[in-house]
């Protein structure tokens, strides 16, 4: 799959999230296949380029692979200005933010909100595509609302702007992450598209992502929740897509080592904030533990790095003699 003139060692991309894809779970599902691992959603606002949140969210620095930055905005000419400056920080891919449908991001006419506004959109895309010379994808959703679908509209006035890849989730806006992701309409937008298409909502195992491709045609499958608590589901896809069967699970000794280096790189990249940072993917790696649910309370009560280190290493310790190869998530 190409983005451009960009061409990634697979078709599958960690789909960017607030909050969740810093540089430490980038790198980690990049290791397991992500041929493209964006970063979180950063502002446009010029006020707040050098905060310590927005800075975070940009660094890249010691990541292999491509670097994409995704960002969000509703005046035309700041998101030009934002494309530059993160070009200059060295992205190598721009990534627009129209997909987004938090009520904090909607309620300044940003993210998923711009669908709204045909002519703003087009506005948009033309002058960040117009201001870099690096290829500007876009992600999106399927409307508004369930009476507003409009992204084949959206989906010609990215190619007419020179957009070079699309992305779209199967929900509209109102339906935030309710419901089911609906793919017809996907698949009708990718039959009359020349640039390539992924197709993102509900992916949250290889035989979900083989379904999707094939209904909807897509060029490759972009993994958002899925990946929460599993950024093996890369290997498991790509293994899929190459041989038609699943991989054998992973062993628990190594899933252990991979949250264990998952937290560790949290708290490196944070430092002692990284505790709370933590908790959540700890949640998502482990919530379908018993013993874990048992001590979640006194593990979130933890304030020190070191402490909730050892804590989940005691734990992963105590479950390796149950298990010898770790639960796969129901698809």
């Amino acid at each position: 799959m190409h983005i451009g003139s960009i061409e990634l060692a697979t078709p599958l991309a960690l789909a960017p999230m607030a909050g969740i894809t810093d540089k430490p779970f980038r790198m980690l599902c990049r290791r397991f296949g992500a041929g493209l691992a964006s970063s979180e959603m950063t502002t446009s606002d010029p006020s707040l380029q050098n905060t310590r949140k927005t800075l975070q969210r940009a660094d890249h620095s010691g990541e292999t692979g491509i670097r994409s930055v995704q960002i969000v905005g509703n005046v035309p000419e700041v998101m030009a200005e934002a494309a530059k400056l993160n070009v200059a920080r060295g992205a190598q891919i721009i990534d627009i933010n129209m997909g987004c449908p938090a009520k904090k991001v909607c309620n300044v006419l940003a993210g998923s909100a711009l669908l709204k506004d045909e002519g703003l959109v087009k506005d948009i895309l033309q002058a960040v595509v117009e201001s870099v010379d690096v290829p500007v994808t876009l992600k999106t959703r399927l409307g508004w609302d369930d009476s507003h679908l409009n992204v084949p509209t959206i989906a010609q006035i990215a190619v007419d702007a020179g957009i070079q890849t699309l992305a779209i989730h199967g929900r509209s806006r109102t339906q935030m992450y309710t419901g089911e992701a609906r793919y017809e309409l996907i698949a009708a937008v990718k039959r009359d598209l020349p640039i390539p298409l992924w197709v993102n909502g509900d992916i949250t195992s290889a035989a979900k992502a083989l379904q999707v491709l094939e209904q909807t045609g897509a060029d490759g499958v972009m993994i958002g929740r899925g990946a929460q608590g599993q950024p093996w589901i890369f290997r498991d896809v790509w293994h899929m897509l190459q041989h038609g069967v699943l991989p054998d699970a992973l062993d628990f000794d190594t899933a252990a080592s991979v949250v264990l280096e998952h937290l560790a790189a949290i708290h490196a990249f944070y430092g002692e904030h990284g505790v709370k940072i933590a908790r959540k993917h700890l949640l998502w790696y482990l919530g379908g533990f018993d013993a874990y649910q048992r001590e979640r309370t006194d593990i979130n009560q933890i304030q020190e790095t070191s402490l909730q280190y050892e804590k989940i290493a005691d734990l992963l310790e105590q479950l390796s003699h149950q298990y010898d190869l770790w639960p796969r998530r129901a698809a």
